[in-house]
């Protein structure tokens, strides 16, 4: 049943509805026909969202803000049968009582877990479906009860009395994880650390297979599952009319907290609650000694093992399960069906900077594509790698035009269906033509002279001979050239026009309403010149508009719906926007001078926020921000609405760059030579902005299709090394030029995790040479703070993040090569961390994992020590330390270990590459975090990193090997027995280092990534399988 479903009149039954009743055969359907005609499927475990604009949808939305009153005096009213109970029901739901008989009927005398007849049928009735107009009584009661109004509460207090007493007699189940979902992406509602109330019943099932089904939760669309750890849901399966299905119930104020949030898919998010104690009653119990939460509370305080998101292999782990069950990955359910046995073909390869050490993975931009972070050794910096997106661009390189080009246009010159580009060059007073081929790729550049320090350019069709011409603003001749065009790409020679003086910019328009296009163009000081056209490609003379100030921009619009062109320019030394009103005949009005931060230097005018009314986008180069006026239509304006973007904005741009049919902008910023990219949201407000860098010192943008793929690309001009960027929209797979940051001295891992609740992407580093870790926390734009320093054991090699005392904050763990020490550091929740405790570990300690080895729900350590040949376990006690190790023997300079499940026992198991054997060991665990004695498979010459996910699809976990001498992974595919296949050999860069997997593109395959040390590559691994 949907949520949009139940949002009717609560009193649209007719007075004698009571009659009808008595008339009526009940027959029992599925609402909507979302379950057909069986009464196996069970629509309350998923909340769809209606297509009927005018319902109200997704309230479990509402959850998160609700405060409302507890349900309290429904447990005064008797304890009555259930026909009697529903009474007050008769004239709310229509048919009722013909639907408690049925109940009562198909009840059996002696029903299961000491229930009387009329408490088993109170549950049968509240999961029956039937026919219109309401369908159920399940979501009659929980649209009242998420009601502000609990008076609306009232007829139902007798049925709530009964059915509360027959949940309340069922055993609290254990605590475990349930599932229930909603046909709708909620990610952006639940942020971790969310407190929230459900304030109706909840269905809930543990078996995660049935929401694939279509009628549910489906496997295609916008989607979100709620993962829920519970600690009182009731088990309705007994007393259910879906008697298939494992149903768990959670009862009106279920009190939850969001641990953490990631995407298995594209459209699938998944949302991981925790059930918590309310801190106050919301639900009274129905009567004295009910106890509506379990007697024993003594797990109450065992804090359940939360998903570690933080932890990049956990959440990709997380994903490959969710996904294979809910469709979002191909299932291979028929044995017969041949198993892919070969998952890669030939890389992709990507710079990565050099003496590349570390890396990781994550959505450090948002919760749907996978970008990388590199670490330099040599340099002390990071390197991030943007995985390509939806909206997003991806710079294919730059092309040389003439010297200090400061702005570009693009136009079909030679009219062959493709853009092409014009810039005009200011140091040698020069327009290049770049013809298009199609595919984002340009001509050489063909150079035509115009007037001295051009500073813009525009493209018209001056004289009506659908061939294109240019205009161009020359500064220091005072003039404008115009170029003819040939309709082939070429043009005419250059015809100079005298204007104001120093023009800097100017536009086309038809001012005087004769059908041909106008010039005007403003000049540096105090005027604007509008040229009256002939429509031959001349013009009259110049009559000059005087206003007061220092003129760097103009553009025109009809500002007050009076179907005559304005203008707006701005002045640029006394911080005025001013805007002058036309009359239709070529004349304007006076000036009207609107007070602003700073003097725009860029104009624009769109309808940001669609209410009809244009208004205008502006940025300075002395200024951070650009400014938003919303437009009144009359030629006035609201206050300016800021959007930090950056130091010296040089121009800015609209656009639908990712085809939202919402306006977005582009800003270029020429102090961090960047474009920065802000999506809409189509009400005047814009998303937190994206940052792409280009060459030194962009000027100048345009925006087109430039090959063909029906997505805005963009090209920018770059002023100090004469080139042009291209950044193509929406490329699918791939990687953005990296973007640079300074970290600590000579630092050799990182590590990935959000350490501060902020739903962002941290990084940790270490460096060994101060043997100091840094934290740096994430900015909005993708890049991040500087680093804050923390002291640890010396000469620190590895990280792991986890919450080691269940405290719903993430902790860190270092191992320390030299004083052969792991570091444990709690954190605070906010990015910062307590002082280290050591724990003493094996000689030279060079890699660890974490995990709860011993099934108490606590996390673990597992320690790789490269100079005794062995691994240290370390099982954690008190949430607080950890027991005196335990050492295991493997193989020779161990330097890497993984995790997992790999017989099926449901038992943490452990893989590790020895590095001078040429090996890995397997040792499977025993559940009270002991091992068994390795069982040893060779691979390449000299491994140095091991990962274990499933790559063939065949839900058996298998393992990726980097094999540092011989350039090659091993991937040893698992045949679900604790056993693999021989291992299948893939060529890479030189001295694979670092492994990495992640579905990359979309196809829901589980890609690779290999890190290559010597060769400062990333190699990128496509899945096929």
């Amino acid at each position: 049943m949907t949520d949009d479903e139940i949002s009717f009149n609560l009193t649209t039954v007719t007075p004698n509805s009571r009659d009808v009743h008595a008339q009526t055969t009940p027959t029992l359907t599925m609402a909507n026909n979302k379950c057909r005609t069986s009464m196996t499927d069970n629509c309350r475990i998923v909340d769809t969202v209606s297509k009927n604009p005018n319902t109200t949808s997704a309230t479990i939305i509402h959850d998160i803000k609700a405060n409302l009153d507890p349900i309290i005096e429904y447990a005064q009213e008797p304890l009555l049968p259930l026909l009697k109970a529903c009474i007050p029901l008769n004239n709310i739901v229509y048919n009722l009582s013909a639907y408690v008989e049925m109940a009562v009927s198909e009840t059996p005398e002696q029903p299961p877990d000491r229930l009387t007849i009329d408490e088993s049928a109170a549950i049968r009735l509240y999961t029956m479906e039937w026919k219109h107009p309401h369908r159920s009584l399940y979501s009659m009661l929980n649209c009242t009860l998420k009601q502000d109004n609990r008076n609306l509460l009232r007829p139902y207090f007798k049925y709530l009395k009964l059915f509360v007493t027959a949940l309340a007699k069922l055993p609290c189940v254990p605590p475990l994880t349930i599932w229930r979902g909603v046909t709708k992406d909620l990610s952006a509602n639940f942020p971790p650390g969310t407190l929230m109330t459900w304030w109706s019943f909840s269905s809930c099932t543990t078996e995660l297979t049935v929401l694939e089904n279509n009628i549910y939760l489906g496997q295609t669309g916008n989607r979100t599952l709620f993962s829920v750890e519970s600690i009182n849901g009731r088990k309705i399966r007994a007393h259910s009319q879906f008697i298939n299905e494992d149903e768990i119930l959670l009862l009106p104020g279920t009190q939850m907290i969001v641990q953490s949030q990631f995407s298995a898919a594209s459209d699938l998010h998944v949302i991981h609650l925790k059930q918590v104690l309310p801190t106050k009653v919301l639900l009274q119990p129905p009567f004295e000694g009910a106890h509506l939460y379990s007697k024993t509370r003594q797990w109450y305080g065992k804090k359940k093992y939360i998903m570690l998101i933080c932890l990049l292999a956990s959440v990709l782990i997380g994903t490959i399960i969710v996904g294979a069950i809910l469709g979002t990955k191909t299932k291979n359910n028929n044995s017969t069906v041949p198993v892919c046995n070969n998952p890669f073909t030939a890389p992709n390869a990507y710079k990565s900077g050099k003496d590349s050490y570390s890396a990781t993975m994550g959505h450090f931009r948002n919760n749907k594509e996978f970008d990388v972070v590199v670490l330099s050794y040599a340099s002390s910096t990071i390197h991030l790698l943007l995985g390509d997106t939806a909206g997003a661009f991806t710079i294919i390189g730059t092309k040389a035009v003439g010297k200090g080009p400061l702005s570009a246009i693009s136009a079909d010159f030679n009219a062959d269906n493709r853009q092409d580009l014009a810039v005009v060059n200011s140091y040698e007073n020069t327009t290049s033509i770049l013809l298009g081929l199609g595919n984002g790729l340009f001509q050489t550049a063909i150079h035509y002279t115009v007037g001295r320090n051009p500073l813009a350019l525009i493209s018209v069709d001056l004289n009506n001979d659908n061939k294109l011409d240019l205009v161009s603003a020359n500064s220091n001749d005072h003039t404008i050239s115009v170029l003819l065009g040939n309709g082939n790409g070429s043009f005419q020679s250059v015809i100079s026009y005298k204007v104001g003086n120093s023009p800097q910019s100017l536009i086309s328009a038809d001012f005087n309403d004769d059908s041909q296009l106008d010039l005007a163009v403003v000049s540096f000081k105090n005027t604007i010149s509008v040229m009256l056209g002939y429509a031959n490609g001349s013009f009259q003379s110049p009559i000059d508009l005087m206003i007061d100030g220092f003129l760097a921009t103009v553009i025109s619009a009809d500002l007050n719906n009076d179907n005559k062109l304005d203008l707006i320019t701005g002045d640029t030394a006394y911080n005025t926007l001013i805007v002058i009103l036309g009359y239709g005949n070529g004349s304007f009005e006076s000036p009207i001078y609107h007070k602003v931060d700073c003097g725009p230097k860029s104009i624009l005018s769109a309808d940001f926020n669609n209410d009809h009314k244009l208004d205008l986008a502006m940025v300075s180069d002395r200024s951070n921000d650009v400014s938003i006026l919303l437009g009144y239509a009359n030629g006035s304006f609201h206050s300016p609405i800021n959007h930090w973007v950056g130091d010296s904005s040089q121009s800015l741009i609209s656009g639908d760059f990712n085809n939202d049919d919402k306006l977005d902008l582009a800003v270029a910023t020429s102090d961090n030579n960047a474009i920065n990219v802000f999506l809409g949201y189509s009400n005047g407000s814009f998303q937190a902005p994206v940052k792409y860098t280009v060459g030194t010192y962009p000027k100048s943008m345009v925006a087109a299709d430039f090959n063909h793929d029906n997505k805005l690309d963009l090209v920018v001009s770059n002023f100090l090394d004469n080139s042009i960027s291209v950044l193509l929209g929406n490329v699918d797979e791939g990687f953005r030029s990296p973007m640079n940051c300074k970290v600590v001295d000579h630092s050799t891992s990182i590590l990935a995790a959000d350490f501060n609740h902020d739903s962002k992407l941290d990084l940790v580093v270490i460096s060994t040479t101060d043997d100091t870790i840094g934290v740096l926390l994430a900015n909005a734009d993708g890049d991040f703070q500087s680093p804050m320093t923390y002291a640890v054991g010396k000469w620190p090699q590895a990280l792991a993040a986890a919450d080691f005392n269940n405290d719903n904050k993430l902790d860190l763990a270092v191992a320390n090569g030299a004083d052969n020490t792991i570091s444990i550091m709690l954190g605070f929740g906010n990015g910062s961390f307590h002082t280290p405790v050591n724990y003493m570990v094996g000689v030279a300690p060079e890699s660890l994992v974490t995990g709860d080895f011993n099934n108490d729900k606590i996390m673990d350590l597992a320690v790789v020590n490269s100079h005794n040949d062995s691994i240290s376990i370390l099982l954690s006690i008190n949430k607080r330390s950890f027991q005196l190790r335990m050492d295991y023997r493997v193989g020779k300079q161990p330097q890497s270990l993984t995790s997992g499940d790999f017989n099926n026992d449901n038992i943490l198991d452990l893989v590790v590459a020895n590095y001078y054997d040429d090996n890995i060991s397997v040792l499977f665990g025993l559940d009270n975090g002991r091992f068994q004695l390795p069982v040893n498979y060779m691979v390449g010459k000299r491994p140095r990193a091991v990962i274990s996910v499933d790559f063939n699809n065949d839900n058996k976990t298998d393992l990726a090997v980097a094999n540092f001498d011989d350039n090659t992974i091993s991937v040893l595919l698992g045949l679900g027995n604790g056993s693999f296949h021989v291992e299948k050999k893939y060529r890479t860069g030189v001295n694979p280092k670092v492994l990495m997997f992640g579905d990359l593109n979309n196809d829901n395959k589980t890609d690779l990534i290999v890190l290559n040390e010597k060769s400062s590559e990333l190699f990128v691994f496509l899945n096929t399988c």
